[in-house]
């Protein structure tokens, strides 16, 4: 395998859904919430997600879920758990909103970011539902 997931490894406390498109056709949905770590490439052996794309590696790309410390704008710690976007130096690299992604280095990645493998015209867009609270609050605005 040339992935192994890290210590930060977590599962996330809300869905994430994974759509995939080709052209404006809906392919299939991938849960991403249900566990923490997703590997997509060719060799279907052993990837959680195959891609049928010869422009694909075996084994291309993760999507991973991380527990992250980050500062805020006082500088105050705050943690929690966040999606990345990590290729695994491919051939023909990963694309997040259009921008090629360093291999081997973590990008989050947010709702609405689309994903691309090598030169697969397949979109994967990432759609984290609102919370069922944050939705109650936008409707009593």
């Amino acid at each position: 395998l040339k992935y192994h997931e890290p210590a930060e490894s977590r599962l996330p406390s809300q869905p994430h859904l994974l759509y995939v498109f080709k052209s404006a056709a809906h392919l299939s949905t991938l849960p991403l919430h249900t566990r923490s770590c997703w590997l997509f490439g060719r060799e279907k052996m052993v990837v959680d997600a195959p891609i049928e794309h010869p422009s694909c590696s075996k084994q291309h790309a993760v999507l991973q879920f991380r527990y992250v410390m980050k500062k805020d704008e006082w500088g105050a710690k705050k943690g929690g758990v966040g999606l990345y976007l990590l290729d695994l130096d491919s051939a023909n690299g990963t694309w997040l909103n259009g921008e090629r992604v360093e291999g081997r280095r973590y990008v989050e990645v947010r709702h609405k970011d689309v994903i691309n493998f090598g030169s697969s015209e397949r979109e994967y867009v990432v759609l984290v539902p609102p919370k069922e609270g944050n939705e109650s609050k936008k409707m009593a605005q």
